[in-house]
This record gives structure tokens, sequence and C-alpha cells, in this order.
């Protein structure tokens, strides 16, 4: 009986307080007013406190335009939250004003309150893949022993990067895409070649928003390669593998594109879609394995990470080699991984090298490498320190490093001065990309001011912009004519490809560059063998690790 008069208490004690909660709440909800304010004080917050976390380049849901299950969607000034009907309403003129300028700030007029709207980000395959729309870009021509590619029209596209975001156009453009000078950027503005979500760029002064997506219209030049084939050595269903020319990239990166082995197996041997197994430098030649399909990459993936893999190079090294098998197990450190150097340190990870001379001309040697690890330039680092470098290694084999050129690790400078001598050395001789550079990408220290310079004063840069502005039709009517251009014959085709290939604002069409010389583009080092559970895959020896080969 007890229990039966008292059970209600906890229930009305448990109602009692879900009342007192709910009368704050009732009394919030009479006063819009009010309420707008509070929510424009809690937006302003969580701004500030969201900030520091996009200025770091904070890659979590909201810096991708991507919201966890259940969370509420964010409100644009001005505008209430969607009704269930999908519309929206707009709040009246006082709270909207009210909203945009917070506790303590003046109102300000309605058209005032109004910014600029972003888009929401498009969702992207994921993966890279390249198909017949991308490999119609552009075509390839053959001159004195080089592949070479027609200049064509190419979009850089991007969205805003955390660290962008509250940073000007201009900002971002002098501080990260130095390859041109400001005054094209202001030039390409008025072509209309500059877009934000998808809008012609009005002013280089619009101050960036996360999820902002930016699409830079260039025209483009690649530098040439070695007119030697991409040779299949074997196919089936699941892999396809190669004998990779030296000098040619594996895939697109830097100012390479179409003059690429994924393109050029696209392009001249009908395969897309390719999974890179494992890499070359680009300019190392041989073996080269791709996957088909997405499982049999993670298939071989998983065996390289389980050490089933076997890989195995030759190369011809400067001296006199020891005779007897040689393992170096010397730690290497990246240097700079936008030069792209290296060198051993005992900050850097673990590595090992077995090494075999197979024979010696009298004046260099021709040894078998077996990296047991796969750090980056591992075989080229550790020949270095063992005082034989390749023989005509561009990098490891240069005076930038010292008179021992860093032979048992002496280098008698610091980091700063080797990256400022190896790139000043290629500067003059006009071989930045064998560093996989161009001018715009170096940091500014490291920029020689006696060097040629592909800066075009600012007054020619203007004159140009009015012509520009004229072929702005055609340039935005390229992508639609391409298919047509490079792939169907006859002379029209081939007109319209000719026409694509000088461009007033480009200040690479105005530069007369010197072609390397074939051999230029070889350095002595191949692989030779990959091999694995079930498969084994050889490329025939090159000429210069013959037995009678003559150095020039």
């Amino acid at each position: 009986m007890w229990l039966g008069r008292h059970r209600w208490f906890p229930v009305l004690l448990q109602g009692s307080l879900t009342l007192r909660r709910l009368g704050p709440a009732r009394t919030w909800g009479g006063c819009r007013g009010q309420m707008a304010e509070t929510f424009s004080t809690g937006a302003e917050a969580a701004t500030e406190l969201k900030a520091p976390a996009q200025q770091n380049g904070d890659a979590s849901g909201d810096a991708r335009g991507e919201r966890p299950a259940g969370s509420r969607k964010p409100v644009s000034w001005g505008v209430e939250p969607a009704r269930e009907d999908g519309k929206q309403t707009p709040l009246s003129e006082e709270q909207a004003s009210v909203a945009a300028s917070g506790p303590g700030k003046r109102k300000k007029r309605r058209d005032a309150t109004r910014e600029r709207v972003v888009p929401p980000p498009k969702k992207r395959r994921a993966g890279v893949s390249f198909g017949d729309e991308h490999f119609a870009e552009t075509s390839y021509y053959f001159e004195g022993g080089l592949r070479k590619v027609r200049p064509y029209y190419f979009d850089f596209q991007t969205y805003c990067k955390g660290r962008w975001v509250g940073h000007s156009l201009l900002h971002v453009f002098s501080t990260e895409f130095r390859a041109q000078p400001l005054s094209y950027y202001e030039a390409a503005v008025r072509a209309g070649r500059l877009h934000l979500n998808e809008e012609p760029v009005q002013d280089l002064s619009i101050m960036l928003k996360d999820n902002d997506f930016l699409r830079n219209r260039v025209h483009r030049h690649e530098p040439p390669v070695t007119a030697e084939p991409v040779r299949l050595l074997a196919e089936n269903e699941d892999v396809v593998v190669v004998d990779k020319p030296s000098s040619i990239p594996v895939h697109p990166c830097g100012r390479f594109r179409h003059n690429t082995v994924i393109f050029i197996l696209g392009k001249e041997h009908q395969l897309k879609e390719l999974h890179p197994l494992h890499r070359l430098d680009r300019l190392t030649s041989g073996v080269l394995m791709f996957a088909k399909t997405a499982a049999v990459s993670e298939r071989i993936h998983e065996q390289v990470r389980d050490r089933q893999l076997e890989k195995e190079y030759v190369c011809r090294v400067e001296g006199e080699f020891p005779t007897e098998e040689v393992t170096c197990k010397e730690p290497i450190l990246v240097v700079s991984y936008k030069v792209g150097v290296c060198r051993v340190d005992t900050r850097g990870k673990p590595c090992e090298t077995v090494f075999q001379r197979l024979s010696y001309n009298g004046h260099s040697s021709v040894v078998r490498c077996r990296p047991l690890t796969g750090r980056t330039h591992q075989i080229r680092v550790h020949l270095q320190f063992l005082g034989h470098p390749i023989l005509n290694d561009p990098i490891y084999n240069s005076v930038a490093w010292g008179p021992s050129r860093g032979r048992g690790g002496h280098i008698p400078k610091t980091d700063e001065e080797l990256l400022r001598d190896l790139v000043a050395e290629h500067q003059a001789k006009q071989s930045l990309d064998v560093l996989d550079l161009c001018e715009g990408d170096l940091p500014p220290g490291l920029i020689d001011s006696t060097a040629p310079s592909s800066e075009v004063g600012k007054d020619h840069i203007e004159e140009l912009a009015a012509s520009a502005q004229k072929m702005d039709g055609a340039v935005e009517a390229t992508p639609q004519d391409l298919d047509t251009m490079t792939l169907a014959p006859g002379k029209a085709a081939e007109t319209d490809v000719v026409n694509q290939e000088i461009d007033p604002l480009c200040a690479e069409c105005r530069l007369v560059r010197q072609d390397p010389l074939p051999q230029d583009l070889v350095m002595f080092l191949h692989a030779l063998c990959y091999k694995g559970p079930g498969f084994e895959y050889f490329s025939p020896m090159p000429a210069w690790a013959q037995d009678d080969w003559q150095e020039d």
C-alpha cells in the first residue's frame, strides 16, 4: 500500500524538473530578436574556434564540406534553417541586420549583409584514372630523337586549401604560384581565364572560403623526353609489364602529363585505368608493372609490405668497384622533397642495398644492385656514399657536393647551401627539368638572380591581355573541339591543333629553349628484374651495360 501510494513520486519529480527545463526555452522562443542575437554570437564564437584548424589545413569532415550524421546544416547569415518543405524563410530586415552585425555593432544596410555563397563540393570518383577525353587534349610529334608534346590548353582545378581560407587570391598566387608574375594573373582575370566556383573572377582581392573551387586555364608546355618506345614485356588479365625508357615519368607530375608512361600507354596501346605497382625515378629505365584492377593492386602491394618481392637493378658507376659483394646499410634522410635530394644521415630511415660487380673496363664498373628496402634514391645515395656514384647521375655525381662528391657522407656544406648549389648548377645548364623543377617552383632563397627568368614585364603582359580576350571564345571552346582536333585525320584537324600552340599570355611561347641531346636524357641505372610469388619479369640488358661498351 505504501508502495502504491508513493509510486508516482519519482514520476512527479521528473515532470517537475522537465517543466523547469522547458520554462526558459519558452521565454527565449517568445523573444525572436534576442534569439537571433544569441545565435549570431554563438556562430561567431564557433567561427573563431574553427579558424585555427582551417589555417592549419584541417582535414576534418567540416573542412571537406562533409557533416557527421545527425548534425545540423550550416545556416547562412540572413536566412533561417530550411523548412520541412525544403524552402527557406528569409529573416526580417531587422533580424538579418542583427544577425550579420552581432552584439555591440551598428546595424548595416540590407545589401551590405549579403555574402558570397559557396556551393557544396562535388563528389569525385575515388582514385585517379584517365580516359579518352584526357588523351585527346593534344598529340605527339617526334624530332631529333625526342618525343615532343604540342602545346595545349589545360584547366588546373583545386578546392581551397585550409591554409588559403581567409586569404585573397592575390595572396595565394603571390606566395604559392610563383611560376608567373602577378601581372600575368591580372591579365588572366581580364581574359576570363580564372574561375571561382565556375564564375569568372573579377577581382584578385576576393577572399577565399572553405570549399571554394578554383579553375585556372593555362597554356601548357611539356619538356621533351626520349623518342624510345615504351615496349610491352608481358600482359595478362591481371597486369601489364613494360620496359620503361629513361627520362619518361611513370605518371603525371610537375610539368609532365602526356609525356608519361600512363598517357603513352593510353594513347598508343589503348591501355587505360592502370594502377602502378611500384615506382621508378624518371631517369631510371627498366621493368615497370601495372595492375589492371584495384583488387590486383592491393594484393601485390600486400606482398610488397610482407617483403615477398625482389628487385634487381644494374648500373654503371665511377671507378673500379670492389670484386667482393658489398652491403651498405647506411640510413637515408630526405634533404628536400621539393627538389628531390637525399643523403646519408644517422637521422634517416634504415636502408640496405647489396652490390655485386659484374665487369670493369678500366674506367667504370657495371654493378648489380639488390635493394632490400625501398627508400627514395636508395641505390644512388648508397653508391655515392661508397665513393662510386653512377657515372652520369646529374644529382649525386655533381660537383655541388664538394671535392669528395659525398663519399663517406662527407659534405662540407649545410643542406641549404647544397640545395642552392645544385639548383644554380642546373639553372646555368638550363636543365632544371632534371630536378623536376621549373623556376616558379623554387623557394626565394634558391633562386639565382643571374639565371634566365621566364617572367615577362608587366607592361608587355597588359598589352597582350586584349588579344587574349579576343581569343577567349576560341579558348573556351577548345575542350569540345579536342576530340576532332587530335583524333580526326586531315588538314583541318591539324590546323586546329597548330592554332592552339601559340597563346598571347604564355611566357613559354616567347622562349626559345635548346633541346637536350637524346644521350643526355639517359642515366645509367636500369631495373633489370622484378619477381614475386608466381611471377618473374626481365628486361634486356641496356647497351651501356654491355662488356664491349666504350665511353664517349
